[in-house]
């Protein structure tokens, strides 16, 4: 415990001279790369945003929530969902840090062009994401951060 608070003060004064944002995951939509409980830095130097970085943003549909997904299109790309595979211009797209676990309902999404300025993004853990097939694209100036490290991954029983 003691350890856990000089981490976290380190973090915290760290993230409040830097680049660096600490972040605490709730839910399992990105399950298994971060579980409930688990602790991260976002690095908030957004030069360039590329697909398959984990991002945080704030939710399109209440801004005073925050998201966090992975960056599956980009700007000016199709993006289809067959079957629960993903197409990026017609193209597979592979995907090693989904669990087939957690995309059994191997949904379909039709053929979407992503706005320019804006990023289609997706739950790791499929089954249990609320993302872009549901309520659309992110739009840059919602990204806040892109995924850094995990500092503190929580304790088994919370997940």
């Amino acid at each position: 415990m003691k350890s856990f608070l000089i981490i976290s003060i380190i973090v915290l004064i760290f993230a409040n001279v830097s680049c660096v944002k600490p972040v605490v995951i709730e839910g399992k939509a990105m399950s298994p790369t971060f579980n409930n409980g688990d602790r991260i830095l976002l690095n908030t130097n957004l030069a360039e945003i590329n697909r398959g970085e984990v991002i945080a943003f704030l939710y399109p549909k209440n801004t005073t929530k925050w998201f966090i997904k992975r960056v599956i299109g980009l700007p000016n790309e199709k993006v289809e969902i067959k079957e629960g595979i993903v197409f990026i211009n017609d193209e597979k797209l592979e995907e090693n840090y989904v669990d087939e676990n957690n995309n059994l309902s191997k949904g379909n999404f039709p053929p979407k062009i992503v706005s320019d300025g804006q990023y289609f993004v997706l739950g790791d853990n499929r089954d249990n994401s609320s993302d872009s097939r549901s309520w659309g694209t992110v739009k840059r100036d919602l990204v806040q951060g892109r995924y850094y490290t995990t500092y503190f991954h929580a304790d088994k029983n919370e997940r």
